[in-house]
């Protein structure tokens, strides 16, 4: 069956499905494989739960031919067949990709877009090989601008990315130390973030550049369409006050004015201003662009502002890397407050560098006074440090409860897989 034909079913339905527990009546279940799974091994069971159709890639799976179509590589026919969609859409398409920031970026810009436009983003960070191809396949014709986080973790991610989304638009946030183990180094980083303006300086598109970052402006060099945005002498500026949990932004350009945003930390301040510029860019009124962005409320751990009784919470913990570390941190030493206490989980991914940098971490920990500092699992445990040390985010959610802290805040951040969100379980 050709990407034609199975793009004709696609429209009948348009639903796409790749985990049965997911499924929803007239989805298509795409069989695709994992290092623990096989997909084809549960195309059966998707069309008796009410999959209208299903597609595999191993011949014992082909078992209802009129309700099956049989692929050489089912997760190479799901690009195709987002690629095929890609092309009947002529919209603009923003992809945003960068070391600290994306999905932040990416619901801001989507927010501030949504004020005057019918726009589709990213669900979630559905940011890979598989992620990029679902946003896409997900985007109905009456959808105005797209809006694609792409992340990555070795080289030619982005690229591959690029030759199925086709932007024609594009952000790179930052370019930081994150996932070394597979980029071998920041230079690494900055080459395999770069190949977005690689594709679209090939492809007549337009960038948005914070120009706060000369290595960004000079990444950019060569794009036929540059849109600056940050602190001074840019397209769009603005100024951060973040000396309170919460993070304002003061808009100097295109009379927008003061935002009070739900965000905490100054590393957020370039995040709404790409949001300020994308949606200026493309002519939202200017008067709806500084309320929607401030009514965003970060989830999912991400920048996040709680209130525990007397305590307020910086729940950050999402992920991080040396980089989002470094920035989380010197925003708290801002934040005026008696009593702080960091929770800190191990940075993961950093291959031969993981030691010196939590050994750098330790000490920029050390150049400030707080009320306790607890260390969680990896890494932490292979440095000296003076701080309280524990293995896991539940011993540190113990520690938490039996201290009772009054007037404090709290800052909570570490790697995916060191789970610091539950600390407050």
């Amino acid at each position: 069956m050709t990407i034609e034909q199975i793009y004709h079913i696609y429209l009948q339905y348009s639903s796409i499905q790749t985990d049965t527990r997911k499924l929803q009546p007239n989805d298509i279940f795409f069989a695709l494989k994992g290092d623990n799974f096989n997909g084809n091994e549960f195309a059966a069971k998707a069309l008796e739960m009410g999959a209208a159709f299903a597609v595999v890639d191993e011949a014992a799976y082909y078992t209802q031919p009129d309700k099956m179509a049989l692929v050489d590589n089912a997760l190479e026919t799901l690009q195709a067949l987002a690629l095929w969609h890609r092309k009947q859409l002529n919209i603009p398409f923003l992809a945003i990709t960068g070391t600290n920031g994306k999905t932040t970026t990416k619901e801001l810009v989507n927010a501030a877009l949504s004020a005057g436009f019918k726009t589709f983003a990213t669900i979630g960070n559905l940011n890979n090989h598989i992620g990029v191809p679902l946003t896409i396949l997900a985007i109905k014709p009456d959808v105005q601008i797209a809006v694609i986080e792409m992340g990555a973790s070795h080289q030619k991610e982005i690229a591959s990315y690029c030759t199925i989304a086709l932007p024609t638009h594009g952000i790179i946030t930052n370019i930081g130390k994150a996932h070394l183990e597979g980029f071998g180094s920041e230079e690494g980083v900055r080459i395999a973030k770069g190949e977005l303006y690689d594709y679209l300086r090939a492809n007549n598109g337009t960038v948005f550049v914070c120009n706060d970052y000369p290595y960004l402006m000079e990444m950019s060099k060569g794009i036929s369409h540059v849109v600056t945005y940050g602190s001074k002498d840019a397209d769009y500026t603005g100024a951060p006050a973040a000396d309170k949990a919460l993070l304002g932004v003061e808009v100097a350009s295109n009379n927008i004015g003061f935002i009070q945003t739900k965000l905490t930390g100054a590393y957020n301040f370039p995040n709404v201003m790409a949001a300020v510029a994308v949606a200026s860019h493309f002519k939202v009124p200017a008067e709806k662009i500084g309320p929607a962005i401030a009514a965003y409320t970060p989830s999912n751990n991400r920048s996040q502002v709680m209130q525990q009784g007397t305590n307020t919470i910086i729940m950050d913990a999402y992920n991080a890397n040396p980089s989002s570390m470094k920035a989380a941190i010197d925003n708290f030493v801002g934040i005026a407050s008696p009593k702080k206490v960091l929770m800190l989980g191990a940075m993961m991914e950093l291959g031969t560098d993981s030691i010196k940098e939590h050994e750098a971490l330790v000490e920029q920990l050390q150049r400030h006074h707080w009320e306790a500092v607890v260390l969680v699992g990896g890494d932490f445990k292979k440095v000296n440090h003076p701080y309280i040390y524990l293995d896991t985010s539940a011993e540190a959610g113990k520690w938490l409860q039996q201290q009772q802290f009054q007037d404090t805040h709290i800052l909570i951040k570490g790697s995916r897989s060191t789970g610091m969100e539950k600390v407050l379980a």
